[in-house]
């Protein structure tokens, strides 16, 4: 059982339980998942969910070090939900951000948890969502969560956060070629990160290109994606990247995005959880499992076709 109390003070290991509840896979515990969700469903905390990707050698986990540092200077509260690639074949996952971020896990006001993605798309934990609202009922001012690298569905990174951030290194603009447009077009910050000694000229060439190469990408209405440089060893690109995010927030509100774009990500999360719970109950059904096994073995053989098979499913479970 969760000490709701203790939760909402802030208490880490109160968190770090919490967290581990949701992510069970048991049937006792997700109901008391459930439960305690909907106990800190209105919860007035003002938090901002920050969303880090890029490919991995990129500088994700020092930025995030460094950034979360600056902001519990400014007595901010902050947290981080590291998403670690699970193994293919093993499932196992390194876990290792805790000793990524040593100097950032050692403060009181953070609260880093590394979480397996377990094969999930986008490289986001399917109980990140939840996460993160179990941060925000802990106080927490700002939710960072850092993913495995980019890829097609990145928008499953961007449809659970505030502002998505794209790091890329200064390499004078080769990885544009590499970089799928629709990624831009979810990107509300390109950080062109390690931007210091040699690579300071390369990394302001770079920024000339990803502007140029943003004026034919579309956004929301009321932002322009925004390309940023930064280095570890100039904290002034943290003032500047703070007041980007503060004047975001105000201009987000002030327009009803902010609240419109959470509504939607709710809503979009509820038709995704549809999907997944009803395949749940197909394969732990014995008899619409078996009818499921045998659909999978004749599509493969052509003997029917997928539209057919999933009617067929459906029939099988909605009998009335």
């Amino acid at each position: 059982m969760i000490d709701l109390e203790k939760l909402k003070s802030g208490d880490r290991r109160t968190l770090a339980k919490a967290i581990t509840l949701v992510e069970s896979t048991k049937a006792e515990d997700q109901i008391e998942a459930q439960k305690l969700l909907n106990s800190i469903l209105k919860n007035d905390n003002k938090s901002f969910r920050l969303g880090v990707t890029g490919s991995p050698g990129v500088g994700k986990s020092t930025f995030i070090e460094n950034f979360g540092c600056f902001l519990i200077a400014k007595n901010f509260k902050v947290a981080v939900l590291a998403i670690d690639p699970s193994s293919p074949t093993s499932g196992g996952s390194i876990l290792g951000d805790k000793t990524r971020m040593e100097k950032l896990a050692n403060e009181p006001n953070a609260f880093i948890r590394p979480t397996p993605s377990s094969g999930a798309l986008g490289g986001v934990a399917q109980q990140t969502r939840e996460s993160i609202l179990l941060c925000e009922a802990a106080g927490f001012d700002f939710i960072i969560v850092e993913t495995v690298g980019v890829g097609q569905s990145e928008f499953e990174v961007a449809n659970m956060v505030d502002f998505f951030m794209l790091m890329i290194l200064p390499n004078g603009g080769d990885e544009l070629q590499g970089i799928k447009k629709g990624i831009l077009e979810l990107a509300d910050l390109i950080l062109i990160n390690k931007a210091d000694g040699e690579r300071l000229n390369q990394a302001i060439q770079t920024q000339a290109q990803y502007k140029s190469a943003l004026q034919i990408t579309s956004h929301t209405s009321f932002w322009e994606t925004q390309v940023l440089i930064n280095s570890s060893l100039n904290s002034d690109n943290l003032e500047t990247l703070l007041k980007m995010l503060t004047d975001y927030q105000t201009i987000a509100k002030i327009n009803q995005n902010w609240f419109k774009k959470r509504q939607n990500q709710n809503l979009e999360w509820f038709n995704s959880l549809i999907k997944e719970i009803i395949l749940a109950k197909i394969k732990s059904n014995k008899s619409t499992n078996s009818r499921f096994m045998e659909l999978i073995e004749e599509i493969g053989q052509e003997k029917i076709s997928a539209l057919q098979a999933a009617h067929e499913i459906s029939k099988t479970l909605f009998k009335d």
